[in-house]
């Protein structure tokens, strides 16, 4: 039986799209998961901040005061001294990445003491402060300001500011898995351990 010419291309197109490779089909077709496009850069950064940064303040806040001076071992720093390095971290980077202070003055190698934050309320306040004056740094200078340099403030060397950002987010979370060594070795769960309600 002859087919007619329509037929014949109708057949040819199936018979084409047939042999196109899945990929060829799925790049033309909506995917049913497709991803959720890429947030901004200064985005990404900012929810890398806060979600260091949230973790550390639910610590601060949950950490019984009792324990704020507990050490694992002599040669560490309590479990309030670390927050209070951090502290002092944020300050030095946020104000180096802004060009001018933030939060209160701090030295390199010379973190904020407990003697001026003596209290579990002083730290946890200072935290939420360095946080968010972080946070926003971060949304002020927006994608433009990830690729400003600034001066380290540990070294005489200018660094990218995504560079310090990234650095200064690190250092945070390694601080932030000692002190899940301070929780455990003190018979405590952190509280990102503890099942989700």
């Amino acid at each position: 039986m002859r087919k007619n010419p329509i037929q014949l291309v109708i057949l040819s197109l199936a018979v084409a799209i047939a042999a196109l490779p899945d990929t060829a089909i799925s790049q033309t077709a909506p995917a049913k998961n497709a991803p959720k496009p890429a947030r901004s850069p200064s985005a990404e950064i900012l929810a890398s901040w806060n979600d260091i940064g949230r973790r550390l303040i639910d610590m601060a806040e949950d950490f019984p005061e009792d324990k704020y001076d507990f050490k694992t071992t002599p040669a560490q720093r309590t479990f309030a001294e670390n927050l209070l390095h951090v502290a002092s971290d944020y300050c030095l980077e946020i104000s180096a990445i802004k060009g001018s202070r933030v939060g209160p003055a701090v030295e390199p190698e010379k973190d904020l003491t407990r003697k001026d934050y003596p209290t579990k309320a002083s730290v946890v306040t200072l935290l939420k402060q360095v946080v968010a004056d972080g946070a926003a740094v971060i949304q002020e200078q927006g994608d433009a300001g990830l690729k400003k340099e600034s001066k380290n403030p540990y070294e005489n060397v200018l660094q990218h500011v995504g560079s310090a950002w990234a650095g200064t987010i690190e250092h945070a979370g390694e601080h932030y898995g000692q002190l899940v060594v301070y929780y455990r070795v003190s018979g405590l769960v952190p509280p990102e351990s503890r099942p989700k309600k």
